[in-house]
């Protein structure tokens, strides 16, 4: 778990479910036990040494106005999908809390370098552009065929690695279901590999944590 500075001030960190429980324990050790309230849907937790923590909820988890629920609900397994992807790789799953129970990662050629200039540059740019489409059009088929029939149990997407090659898979019409899914979370990974998605599962339903320690 690793800060970060959070918009607004304080310090924003992803807690992942299976760690909340050890987050919260260690934060009341550390300031006294605290005061809960709701603000919108986040838990604010506010310690008697001035040390306040609002807990945001992660992607797909019900709304709720109780702590005690939004607690339950953020460790609660849901159905979600992930789609990872850069240039010329993709990652695909479906899960279930941390049971990643499918998935599908491949891997396309699309050219890096280019010609110095002239003519030469402009048709490997062209070749670039059209690896990148064919690219993307197969990264689409792969959702299509393992996250389009459960769009309607899906509870979120979660995506990550590079904007643009996800923006250009999730612009295929037959994946406008997903789409409206979509998570604001999005993820900074590595070019996607089995383990990539794999590692990437806990971090997709961790609890957003901005933490504003105590006064001097």
């Amino acid at each position: 778990m690793r800060a970060r500075p959070a918009a607004g001030g304080g310090r924003q960190v992803e807690v992942v479910p299976g760690r909340l429980t050890r987050w919260l324990d260690n934060f009341t050790a550390r300031h006294g036990r605290p005061h809960r309230t709701m603000r919108g849907y986040a838990v604010r937790l506010e310690a008697p040494d001035g040390a306040v923590a609002e807990l945001h909820p992660p992607p797909g988890a019900p709304l709720t106005a109780d702590p005690d629920a939004f607690l339950a609900a953020a460790v609660a397994p849901r159905p979600l999908g992930l789609l990872l992807a850069r240039r010329s790789a993709v990652a695909v799953g479906y899960a279930v809390g941390d049971d990643l129970r499918e998935s599908k990662v491949d891997r396309s050629y699309v050219q890096s370098r280019t010609a110095a200039g002239g003519w030469s540059q402009q048709r490997f740019a062209r070749r670039r552009d059209n690896q990148a489409k064919a690219a993307a059009g197969g990264a689409a088929d792969i959702a299509v065929r393992l996250l389009l029939p459960r769009a309607r149990e899906l509870t979120t997407l979660v995506t990550g690695g590079d904007r643009a090659a996800v923006d250009a898979i999730l612009a295929d019409r037959r994946l406008a279901p997903l789409l409206e899914l979509r998570a604001e979370r999005f993820l900074d990974v590595p070019e996607p590999r089995q383990a990539v998605l794999s590692d990437a599962l806990p971090e997709a339903r961790a609890v957003t944590v901005v933490v504003h320690d105590p006064p001097p």
